[in-house]
């Protein structure tokens, strides 16, 4: 029987080599985005000329309420279509989202790094946390970074790998834990995050199609958000340490750990210095933020999570966070003599994200055109009316909307854009049916999250190949993708099994928030 199992897990195994091969075989990823922007940019002519669209009650985005949506596919070898090539491409760039994030960041990320400030913290960590809790505490804390948005894939995971590298494990594995909490559980949560007050917001838009009355509110996944949260973190630990990590075997590459884990003098003096620095930013910060009429809360609601200027100003106060005790450090530490070092660590941050750059600006080509031609809108819709034209109810349609919402991962990158077009589609039509839309949206959660780890359409996941290149300099697609594909399904199979049994034994979703209605 053993024999029976290890010959399975050997079979996995080859496979996850054969995608990694096959992938990293692929060219270079800016030479693919370049390929696949010229096939968008042939197909798009192509199915403008043969009459392809789509009609369907959505959301429109312009005005945000639902309505009678016509779209039509629009080809880029048209008259208008040539303008947009040649009119947008520096706006594609610099409008491309993870740019202008990355750039700000790493200005703060960057000096406290070349500081000497992340070191030194790995270091501590390690030297008080059991080795045997690592893993679940990156994949529980990647989780937990989606309250603030973008931050896990800045820093977190760069940080994964980091850490792992220090404990004298494959940075890789470290990388692919982050990855799998920030992004593949980027719905789940044990905190009320800016992702629950936009999902709650097109819900009640799709409900209001059919019932004015009805309403869900930002608390209505929350009991089940806090069950996946558990779950997310322990199948994560699991597969890191028990496939992920052995398949990768010991690290051998070019970067070495260092040797003296115990910190210096200096080093814990430069501690000591970003300590104070970080209480007196935090004070500030929670002095801008907390107060009533406070300027960084929204200034009509009140609000902090959801639309406030805290959350809109989120990466510059990541920066900042970041800045001024990674400086303090330097100062205490004296890894910083003057101002023109910290120029020069600033300088080096950038440096390290040039590759990045090139990827961004052909990435962004690459999703203009797509949302230019709207075939991805038009895919989409239709892979909806599809489903809803299968005939099947309770149960057996729900896992099919998670795997509906799991394969167009891979065709529309934003949570909320897919969220747009399949809420005023799907909620309607199983309201109808007796499905409340608080189980819908929680379905979506599931479909939505556990593929974005291996969709290279994924806003991030770019950065992901640059951060793997670090520590492996022939990692590439195949590398990340085949590395986290173990996560995608087994994550996808524990996250639906755990909505079954909500399902099975009518567990409420939220505060008042059923499965059926």
């Amino acid at each position: 029987m053993l024999d029976k199992s290890s010959n399975k897990i050997s079979i996995f195994q080859k496979f996850l080599n054969s995608v990694e091969r096959v992938g990293n075989a692929l060219p270079h990823p800016v030479i693919i985005f370049v390929i696949m922007s010229i096939i968008i940019i042939i197909l798009s002519h192509i199915c403008a000329l043969l009459g392809l669209n789509v009609n369907y009650i959505g959301i429109d985005p312009s005005t945000n309420e639902t309505s009678n949506i016509t779209v039509n596919a629009v080809s880029l070898l048209s008259g208008e279509g040539i303008r947009h090539i040649f009119t947008t491409s520096t706006s594609n760039f610099v409008n491309f989202a993870p740019l202008g994030v990355c750039v700000v960041a790493m200005v703060g990320v960057g000096i406290a790094e070349n500081a000497g400030l992340i070191s030194a913290l790995i270091r501590k960590l390690l030297s008080v946390a059991p080795k045997s809790t690592l893993t679940f505490v990156i994949v529980f804390l990647g989780i937990l970074s989606s309250v603030a948005t973008d931050a896990g894939y800045l820093v977190l995971i760069p940080m994964g790998a980091a850490i792992f590298h220090s404990a004298g494990r494959h940075p890789i594995a470290g990388l692919a834990a982050a990855f799998a909490g920030v992004s593949a559980s980027f719905a789940a949560n044990i905190i009320v995050t800016p992702i629950d007050g936009i999902l709650a917001g097109l819900t009640n838009e799709a409900i209001g199609l059919i019932d004015p009355v009805y309403k869900v509110n930002i608390l209505s996944n929350y009991y089940f958000s806090f069950g996946s949260t558990i779950l997310m973190a322990i199948v994560g630990t699991i597969v890191t340490d028990k496939i992920i990590e052995p398949r990768l075997g010991t690290y051998t590459g070019n970067i070495k750990v260092e040797q003296n884990q115990e910190l210096t003098k200096d080093e814990k003096k430069g501690l000591k210095f970003a300590l104070i620095g970080f209480i007196i930013t935090l004070g500030v910060l929670l002095l801008l933020i907390l107060p009533q009429n406070a300027p960084l809360r929204n200034q009509e609601t009140g609000e902090i999570i959801g639309t406030s200027p805290a959350m809109s100003g989120l990466i510059f106060i990541i920066m900042i966070i970041f800045l001024i005790p990674g400086i303090c450090y330097g100062y205490g530490s004296k890894t910083i003599k003057n101002s023109s070092d910290i120029a020069k660590f600033g300088t080096n941050s950038m440096a390290s994200l040039a590759s990045f750059f090139i990827l961004a600006f052909v990435i962004g080509q690459f999703i203009s055109y797509f949302n230019f031609s709207k075939l991805a809108t038009i895919l989409a819709v239709n892979g909806a009316n599809t489903l809803e034209s299968i005939g099947i109810s309770g149960l057996p349609l729900i896992l099919l909307f998670i795997i509906f919402c799991g394969l167009i991962n891979f065709l529309i990158g934003s949570a909320s854009a897919k969220y747009a077009i399949v809420a005023p589609i799907f909620i309607p039509m199983f309201m109808q049916m007796g499905i409340s839309p608080e189980l819908t949206q929680a379905a979506f959660r599931v479909g939505d999250s556990t593929t974005n780890i291996i969709s290279p359409l994924m806003n991030y996941f770019a950065l992901i190949v640059v951060y793997a290149e670090k520590y492996d300099k022939k990692a590439g697609i195949g590398t990340i993708i085949a590395t986290m594909l173990p996560y995608t399904i087994w994550l996808t199979i524990s996250w639906t099994i755990l909505l079954i049994i909500w399902y099975v034994f009518n567990i409420p979703l939220g505060p008042g928030a059923s499965i059926s209605i």
